[in-house]
């Protein structure tokens, strides 16, 4: 099983940024494709953003174009989600998932994902 490792959650302000990490270890991110899920209390956990481990594409959820930026830095074997104007129904639990190359087809399926980590609560309040 691929273990993998979020952090840079916090509490922020509305209208602020962050920048949340998915770091591997024990094996390299560069051939897997990253999802980004999240989940808020009591809803289902949605699909936010996926970058494949094949060609680097990237691929954003309908709802959430415009706000996020995934990315990869290779040199820390992490792929990061950049997060800007954050408002407070982006409060929720992120999470990031693998998958073998390319973004599944259904991206957005988390059953596509085997390997998840456990979670950074992000919270935007005022």
């Amino acid at each position: 099983q691929l273990q993998l490792v979020e952090s840079g959650g916090g509490l922020v302000q509305p209208g602020g940024s962050l920048r949340l990490s998915c770091a591997a270890s024990g094996f390299t991110l560069d051939y897997y494709a990253i999802g980004w899920f999240r989940q808020a209390p009591g809803m289902e956990r949605e699909g936010v953003s996926c970058i494949s481990g094949s060609d680097g594409s990237t691929y954003y959820a309908d709802s959430l174009k415009g706000r996020f930026t995934i990315s990869r830095d290779n040199a820390k074997n992490t792929v990061n989600l950049q997060i800007f104007s954050l408002k407070p129904e982006d409060t929720a639990v992120y999470y990031c998932a693998a998958f073998p190359r390319g973004c599944p087809a259904a991206p957005w399926d988390t059953r596509e994902y085997d390997d998840w980590g456990q979670g950074t609560q992000v919270t935007v309040s005022s």
